[in-house]
């Protein structure tokens, strides 16, 4: 006899053979016991799952020697015919190359006639998608309402391209991918009866590369046999078909979720310079990273994975190295590069590229989340302005703050200290206005994103080392853009600086007092005294005399200086933004 390969020596002949199809194999069961058979069957699914295996065994059973039954007997002159492809009653025909009118025309005319020697007359055909319109439209009314004596039974990889028409007509079967761990354990039973050794990762590498087909995997193994005899081992299969192996898989995954840069791209070199299927692995990767937020999401539930004891020690062992957002963020940017994959001119640049934005997504921010942080930073500053490291006793800040001075401006709702509360009020070494002008001058130079806020706000009083900063009611609205924890510390850092440590700051809504103007220029280079603070008075009034504008003269405003502040750095950041102009 002449050579049969592995697909067709040990092809599935009854039901209980069908790997990894219970639920359309035991339905058929059912239905030939009940005698509920329908006259038209229509069998989907991938290439390889066993749709026209599934249809020639219920042939069999149909047609069998006192039939229809499922235990038939292998040896009945009517099974082996259907099994050899020579039975006179079932029609196995091809629809990619009788697709036209004219031989469903003839289709209509043979099934007419009577079975010669079965039951039924029973037409198979394979990749019916491929019927032409006409020949589909043609067939409507004979399937239908076919002869008592006809079944149809119709095999698809691409049910989509079939007519509504005809699939409510049949009764539809969607045969699914084979599970890796089925294939696996089919494969290691033929290579036990061809007597080949076999390890288990080889086994693996192969049922992983059939992608859900037993057929590619039962062809896999005949190539393997051929070239490698009877001893196959993992690096067999890896090097033959271009796979990667399990322990690249593993480490590169483990690479992109510790940060690590450079050992993720040496082991992609590596992967590209020994030959592998960039896509292939891009695929494998994106397949470790689905079964590692299933194995998150259902707190270590293996059933929903099919997966490898080496698998299960990875997937527990990078649980803890990501959170599921994270997780989702890396499917998102896999998922990208399997789109842009087929278009790319350089599949390693691409592949080295999305490693980086794998590695980068872990960390990544959500909008959402950025606008959430931003909402509870705005509901919060209108509360406890200051942090709880540096917060003084509660009663240091309730009661409302007092002016060590006639001269220096107060919010209209404050009282006048009376003269025993000044004799407690520790001396203020500075003009109010000239502290406050030297103050935002040195925040500027640190940070002008919190300056240009700061030149709208006016100072009220400064008492036991708590400086209040009113914001008029026009500029009400950045009372919650500027009353934060990172503001204060700096505030706080340069008032030290110039010469008054541990103090506290808090932001009120306070109207401008007449004559004070904002800070336009730098200020003397020392805290000046209180003489000097008689002259600095009238320039204010001055400033703002000729008109009651609020409004003074334009800031000096640094484009660069404003690119390079720490807030604008750590936005464009956070939004993964660039600076396209920059206005004054």
């Amino acid at each position: 006899m002449s050579y049969q390969v592995i697909a067709r020596k040990y092809r599935p002949q009854r039901f209980a053979d069908v790997v990894g199809q219970e639920h359309v194999t035991q339905t058929l069961a059912n239905a030939i016991e009940q005698k509920r058979i329908a006259h038209a069957y229509l069998f989907c699914g991938p290439r390889g799952t066993g749709k026209t295996t599934v249809a020639r065994i219920f042939a069999k059973c149909l047609n069998c020697t006192g039939g229809p039954k499922i235990d038939f007997d292998d040896n009945d002159s009517r099974v082996q015919e259907i099994t050899d492809g020579r039975a006179l009653d079932v029609l196995e025909i091809d629809g990619a190359s009788n697709n036209g009118v004219e031989q469903v025309r003839e289709l209509r005319e043979t099934c007419k006639y009577a079975p010669a020697n079965s039951q039924f007359k029973i037409y198979i055909i394979d990749e019916v998608h491929m019927l032409s319109t006409a020949a589909f439209n043609a067939l409507l009314k004979t399937l239908e309402e076919p002869p008592a004596h006809v079944k149809f039974m119709f095999a698809t990889t691409d049910p989509e391209k079939v007519l509504p028409t005809i699939l409510s007509r049949c009764q539809r079967f969607d045969l699914r991918r084979i599970p890796t761990a089925l294939i696996t354990k089919h494969l290691a039973h033929i290579a036990k009866l061809e007597k080949v050794k076999i390890d288990e990762f080889a086994l693996h590498a192969i049922a992983r590369g059939a992608d859900g087909g037993m057929r590619d995997a039962e062809s896999t193994l005949d190539q393997l046999i051929s070239f490698c005899g009877d001893k196959i081992e993992e690096a067999d299969v890896l090097s033959m078909f271009g796979l990667a192996a399990q322990s690249q898989i593993l480490g590169l995954s483990k690479a992109v979720l510790a940060g690590e840069i450079q050992t993720a791209l040496t082991l992609v070199n590596e992967l590209a310079q020994n030959g592998k299927d960039l896509g292939r692995l891009l695929t494998d990767l994106l397949n470790h990273f689905r079964n590692l937020l299933l194995f998150q999401v259902s707190r270590g539930d293996l059933n929903l994975l099919e997966v490898s004891e080496a698998e299960v020690g990875a997937l527990k062992e990078q649980n803890a190295l990501a959170s599921t957002e994270s997780l989702t963020r890396i499917l998102e940017v896999l998922s990208d590069a399997e789109l842009r994959l087929r278009d790319t001119a350089s599949k390693k640049i691409l592949l080295e590229v999305t490693a980086l934005k794998a590695i980068e997504a872990r960390n990544a921010v959500s909008l959402d989340a950025v606008l959430k942080q931003l909402n509870q930073l705005r509901a919060g500053g209108a509360g406890v302005p200051m942090t709880a490291a540096t917060a003084p006793a509660p009663a240091a800040v309730s009661p409302p703050p007092m002016r060590p001075a006639p001269k220096v401006p107060v919010a209209p709702q404050e009282t006048v200290a009376a003269p025993a509360a000044l004799a407690e009020t520790p001396p203020v070494t500075a003009d109010l206005s000239v502290l406050w002008t030297q103050l935002v001058e040195a925040v500027g130079r640190v940070s002008p994103f919190t300056r240009s806020y700061l030149v709208d706000a006016n100072p009220v009083s400064f008492v036991k080392n708590i400086l209040v900063i009113g914001f008029d009611p026009e500029f009400e609205d950045h009372l919650g853009l500027v009353d934060n924890a990172r503001n204060h510390t700096l505030l706080q850092t340069k008032l030290a600086e110039l010469g008054h440590a541990n103090c506290q700051i808090k932001f009120i809504k306070a109207e401008a007092p007449v004559g004070q103007a904002r800070p336009a220029a730098p200020a003397p280079a020392a805290p000046a005294a209180v003489p000097q603070a008689a002259s600095a008075a009238p320039k204010r009034t001055e400033a703002a005399a000729p008109a009651t504008e609020k409004k003074s003269a334009p800031v000096p405003f640094n484009k660069e200086t404003f690119k390079n502040d720490p807030l604008i750095q750590k936005a464009l950041e956070i939004f993964k933004g660039q600076i396209v102009e920059v206005r004054s």
